[in-house]
């Protein structure tokens, strides 16, 4: 299993008007954790985009605790539960400052070619980078 942590600071536009982040926000906040984690282990996005692999997420699930307030620091805690196959899944569970769990949940990415649209393997250095986690 590979973990990783990130943090982002809610900014005013993320929020409503009770100074909570607006729930379809935290896609946002999971993605920053989910490219960030990537980014951790040595790995871009933007070079697997430009040798032809795109990841569009297939399933989103949400859970919420408590709010995400303004100017506040979350800490997105990122994890990839097992080595990937022709999908990916990503666990994601938000703290706020107090180190509460505010929201929890998962996506599920597929890997495809970007000119054909074909399902196709995690590039293999990605692999690579993942397998001493697993």
């Amino acid at each position: 299993m590979y973990q990783s942590e990130t943090q982002i600071r809610v900014r005013y536009a993320e929020t409503d008007q009770m100074s909570y982040v607006y729930y379809g926000n935290y896609a946002m906040y999971f993605e920053v954790g989910r490219v960030e984690a990537m980014r951790n282990i040595g790995f871009s996005y933007k070079e697997m985009e430009d040798d032809g692999v795109m990841m569009p997420v297939l399933e989103s699930h949400y859970q919420y605790f408590k709010p995400g307030k303004y100017d506040e620091t979350l800490t997105i805690k990122t994890t990839i539960p097992e080595l990937p196959g022709v999908r990916i899944k990503f666990e994601y569970e938000v703290y706020n400052p107090n180190q509460e769990l505010i929201t929890k949940g998962w996506t599920t990415l597929a890997f495809l070619k970007k000119d054909s649209h074909v399902p196709t393997r995690p590039p293999q250095n990605l692999l690579a980078l993942l397998k001493p986690y697993f």
